[in-house]
């Protein structure tokens, strides 16, 4: 039987199935804040130690233990939240499956009440929903809950989204702040974050469809204020070299 789930083609015509829109989203969302604390964490960490020391190795040091600490934490901190979450949807699926056991009528009526709140006539509603019910009622009941239960989100995406791109984000400041000579080190190291900060501002605001200008300008202030903090705790200190 020729399937198509949803607008965002979850299933492709041969039944085989394919990420959906949300999916990759998730995935996408994740790689985007993984990238962006790892500029901003990073880059703040490495541009406070070279505040206090010019010893390219222990600005190395921080630099690289600040990178791997950060990628497990984005990794661990991802993976525990959308395992929560995939928990919640399967729960919800459960219990849309108990429920949806004879118990036709109820499940149509549902199903009807649903499509006619989407702007469905009553008549075409009550018919959409007697074919959904019988086609799939817990698949149909399901999405009434805003889930696809077969599209459950996938905890280790997240993680690894969000673990490489965290690697990705911090590789540019410890690159940055070791490159350089000494003298231009913190300058360059700054205006490099603040431009890549601009691209993930950017990128996540076309991914949400939201306004570009407000997140670009919130991503720069946000990351600019710490690197200048962290840069201001590093000049406290007179590490030799």
């Amino acid at each position: 039987m020729t399937v198509l789930r949803g607008e965002d083609g979850t299933m492709t015509e041969n039944g085989k199935k394919k990420d959906s829109t949300s999916a990759r989203l998730n995935k996408l969302r994740a790689g985007v804040l993984g990238a962006n604390d790892g500029i901003v964490s990073v880059a703040a960490t490495v541009i406070g130690v070279a505040a206090a020391t010019d010893s390219v190795p222990i600005i190395a040091t921080a630099g690289f233990a600040a990178l791997s600490a950060g990628a497990f934490s984005m990794a661990t901190g991802e993976y525990i939240s959308v395992s929560t979450q995939r928990d919640t949807e399967s729960a919800i699926v459960e219990r849309v499956s108990a429920a949806s056991r004879g118990h036709q009528d109820g499940i149509v009526e549902t199903l009807g009440r649903d499509l006619e709140d989407r702007g469905v006539s009553a008549d075409v509603a009550r018919l959409a929903a007697t074919q959904m019910a019988t086609h799939d009622a817990v698949g149909a009941l399901s999405c009434v809950e805003g889930i696809d239960p077969d599209d459950l989100v996938n905890p280790w995406h997240a993680a690894w989204a969000s673990f490489f791109s965290f690697v990705l984000g911090a590789a540019l400041p410890v690159a940055s702040i070791l490159l350089f000579p000494p003298g231009v080190r913190i300058v360059a190291t700054f205006a490099a974050v603040l431009l890549a900060l601009a691209l993930t501002g950017f990128v996540s605001a076309r991914l949400g469809e939201a306004h570009a200008g407000r997140a670009v300008i919130r991503t720069m202030l946000g990351g600019a204020l710490g690197m200048i903090v962290t840069y201001g705790v590093g000049t406290l200190f007179n590490v030799p070299a």
